[in-house]
């Protein structure tokens, strides 16, 4: 047997099990498939606005993203990363 024969074989098996789904079967296949993927749409929507927000606020409100910003501050000042060649500190 060929593997032409067992192509076209395949594809007429595939063929009577095609009808099953879609349009031609289903009236409400569109119906489900906008609710299916606007469903995925929002949840999207809502995980960014989710992740927007815990990154604006930080998990443990204000004293929990003060303090890793005052220590990197505290590093940037220390290496001097960041500032103008006329704002460092001369000592």
């Amino acid at each position: 047997m060929s593997l032409l024969n067992v192509v076209s074989q395949a594809g007429s098996m595939f063929q009577n099990f095609g009808l099953q789904i879609g349009p031609q079967y289903d009236p409400l296949f569109y119906d489900v498939m906008i609710y299916i993927v606007g469903t995925m749409l929002f949840a999207v929507f809502l995980l960014s606005a989710i992740s927007f927000w815990l990154r604006r606020k930080g998990l443990g409100g204000q004293a929990a993203k003060e303090k890793w910003t005052q220590e990197l501050e505290k590093y940037f000042q220390k290496e001097q990363i960041g500032l103008m060649p006329d704002e460092k500190h001369h000592w």
